[in-house]
């Protein structure tokens, strides 16, 4: 189809609303140094069976709020992530829009102006930029807010391990039993020098882990998110302020952030992780980005992992006019 050429200006991101998805449509703007639209999506049948194919009408797909501002201003980029992202990015593109599809679209990526997609995804081709993990919003400015919005958390004993609790996943497999031989793990480098743990959950975690993580730290220089009842959750800040990150092995983008900071990474159960995500943790090992925590907690040399600022970088001339 012939593209438009009444692209309005601006940006706009464009997901399903998953954590994940808005996150890395974010940072990729904010990197670009971009003030973006958030526009957070859901296909409605037939549309949601194909996406990011498109079948008749898909111009309708998302609604009729998101049609009428593809029709009255479009945006200059749109960014989007996920599959839903993916048909919302090729309807901007119609439109006029020079459109960034993150994670790997499974169509032809000269479908989009380009694609970012992580290499253990396997893509390529050449509109594609391959990177490490996932894009995130760590950086140096987003660590020194954070360690300001959550100033009680640089109180707390040194070192100060952070913990970061995902759930079981397809290429993961773990139950409650493994997560306490973790934090054994953590408990004995906590004894043997000091400090404190500060630990979160996220909404992937087994409730039923919640009641014997509460009893284990009990009375302990902890700090302790499992759910809403507990306040708002520190995560920026025990990424900000932590002197060790230990993380369960499910989730990319959890790993991905831990490793933008300057302090060491360790994760649990690398050696359970299964297929493509596999690989990504095999890379960091090699880098000596990432340590198994089964092998102890003891500090070493870290360098912090910046790839959306990579990823940035490179987009920038992709995306001047033609």
């Amino acid at each position: 189809m012939e593209r438009s050429t009444r692209a309005a200006g601006g940006c706009w991101t464009l997901s399903d609303g998953r954590a994940g998805n808005v996150r890395q449509a974010g940072a990729l703007a904010r990197a670009l140094g971009l003030q973006s639209r958030e526009w957070l999506l859901r296909a409605r049948a037939p549309w949601s069976w194909a996406a990011p194919r498109r079948l008749p009408g898909s111009r309708q797909a998302f609604g009729g709020a998101f049609a009428e501002a593809l029709g009255r201003q479009p945006p200059a980029l749109a960014i989007g992530c996920g599959r839903q992202g993916a048909l919302a990015t090729r309807l901007a593109r119609d439109a006029g829009a020079r459109a960034v599809q993150i994670l790997d679209p499974r169509l032809p990526p000269a479908l989009w102006d380009v694609v970012v997609a992580p290499r253990h995804d396997g893509l390529r081709g050449d509109n594609v930029l391959t990177l490490l993990g996932s894009l995130n919003p760590v950086d140096d400015t987003w660590l020194r807010l954070a360690r300001e919005t959550f100033p009680a958390l640089g109180r707390l004993p040194r070192p100060r391990i952070a913990v970061l609790l995902g759930g079981p996943a397809g290429h993961v497999r773990y139950d409650a039993a493994t997560v306490d031989a973790w934090l054994d793990a953590v408990d004995a480098a906590v004894t043997e020098d000091g400090g404190s743990v500060l630990l979160t959950a996220s909404r992937r975690t087994p409730r039923a882990l919640h009641q014997s993580i509460r009893a284990r730290y009990s009375g302990r220089e902890a700090l302790l998110w499992l759910d809403d009842t507990d306040g708002a959750n520190p995560y920026a800040g025990m990424l900000a302020w932590a002197d060790r990150i230990v993380c369960s092995p499910d989730s990319v983008n959890m790993v991905s952030e831990a490793c933008a900071t300057y302090v060491p990474v360790f994760v649990a159960g690398m050696d359970r992780v299964q297929g493509r995500i596999r690989g990504f943790m095999d890379e960091l090992a090699t880098l000596g980005r990432v340590r198994p925590a089964e092998g102890g907690l003891a500090p070493f040399q870290a360098e912090a992992l910046r790839e959306t600022e990579r990823v940035a970088s490179q987009l920038r001339p992709l995306l001047q006019p033609e």
